[in-house]
């Protein structure tokens, strides 16, 4: 009773499973691609499924528009900016070379456009015209990227324009653009679902989107491709299958063929030998505690953000999951304290670990409460 850490087993959830599972078959070794480096992520864990100089720093190309898109829709978030705003066209932006949305000197666009033209075209023109928008200048909002990207924990990027086109300065890793991509979609996810419109037309003028795995992935709905000669071709890839979504990035590709069968080879090698499940929902009790000294005498508690697990395909049956606890549970109680953790194992080896924390508050109880629970812990 008294000892300071408690392990409560919890295997009532989890065994709802109608068989339980023998031991899975080994994974086969992900696919062989020609890429400078590429990285497969499990959207809900965080769980990385394959990768390969992950860590590298690379030229983006246009996957730096990912970060730019990041930064206005923080700002439409903030209501410094409106989708509705009409931006004036500048001559920088009207001149700015490469992939275009065709918007013209002195004209006005909405945000919204823009934001459009960017995601859909990849117009490097709409890139400058937002970033002097929100920021007075492509220099100033370079600071803002920059600035979101440390707080994503992005340690191995630095960003010195809106659009990716090529700077001494400019770099990433396809472990960071994961981090930014998987930011939006949590964040935003009404703005990520114009990153699987399938065309854009402004000024008269129809492009397709440029991303090749919404034409051939049915569960594919974003994100950015990207090619500069010293980039070579990249693209970013998200796909969503029953409740399991994946995001993939590829970087220097050698042509647009490669980084389209590569992409998709990393999503079907991820779906097809991974599973990914909520295990407990957030704010929901998994058990109810002894609480000494309170008005009551049990506390409901439960993980404080949803519990996925992402696992060998045919895994399921060999997950548990215990309760640990640093100390006995003594009144007051405030809703939301810490407790402990909430631990799942798969095939007894730690899968992830969560916080615990009380669902109601428990009062401190009067004399009587207190003096009979003294008595209990002294016998």
């Amino acid at each position: 009773m008294k000892s300071r850490i408690q392990s409560l087993v919890l295997i009532v959830l989890l065994c709802l499973h109608p068989v339980l599972a023998s031991a899975a078959p080994q994974i086969p070794a992900p696919p062989q691609l020609d890429a400078k480096g590429y990285l497969l992520i499990d959207f809900n864990t965080g769980q990385v499924l394959a990768d390969i100089n992950a860590d590298e720093r690379l030229e983006p190309a246009s996957l730096t528009k990912i970060m730019t898109g990041y930064v206005v829709f923080r700002e439409l978030a903030e209501g410094n900016i409106r989708l509705d705003d009409q931006v004036l066209v500048s001559e920088k932006a009207w001149r700015t070379g490469g992939s275009r949305m065709f918007i013209e000197v002195g004209t006005q666009v909405s945000v919204e456009d823009l934001l459009k033209g960017m995601i859909i075209q990849s117009g490097n023109d709409a890139s400058v015209a937002l970033a002097e928008h929100v920021a007075g200048s492509v220099e100033a909002f370079a600071n803002l990227m920059n600035a979101h990207a440390r707080r994503l924990g992005m340690t191995n990027s630095h960003f010195t324009n809106p659009n990716g086109l090529p700077d001494p300065d400019l770099y990433t890793t396809a472990r960071d653009i994961a981090r930014v991509t998987i930011a939006i979609i949590r964040e935003f996810p009404q703005y990520y679902a114009w990153y699987s419109s399938r065309d854009f037309t402004y000024n008269d003028i129809t492009q397709p989107n440029r991303n090749p795995l919404l034409r051939r992935d049915p569960s594919a709905d974003g994100v950015k491709t990207g090619y500069t000669r010293a980039a070579g071709y990249c693209l970013v890839g998200s796909a969503k299958r029953d409740d399991q979504r994946l995001v993939s990035v590829l970087m220097g590709a050698p042509s647009p063929n490669a980084r389209a069968t590569s992409s998709l080879a990393l999503l079907n090698y991820g779906f097809r030998f991974y599973e990914s499940h909520r295990l407990y929902p957030a704010g929901q009790p998994v058990e109810h505690l002894r609480v000494w000294y309170g008005e009551q005498e049990v506390l409901s508690v439960g993980p404080a953000t949803d519990v996925f697990a992402t696992i060998p395909r045919g895994d399921y049956g060999q997950l548990s999951a215990r309760i640990e606890r640093t100390a006995e549970l003594t009144a007051p109680i405030a809703v939301g304290a810490r407790i402990g953790d909430l631990v799942v194992d798969n095939a007894g080896r730690e899968l992830t670990r969560v916080p615990l924390v009380a669902l109601e508050a428990v009062p401190e109880g009067g004399l009587v409460r207190k003096a009979k629970d003294h008595l209990l812990r002294m016998f």
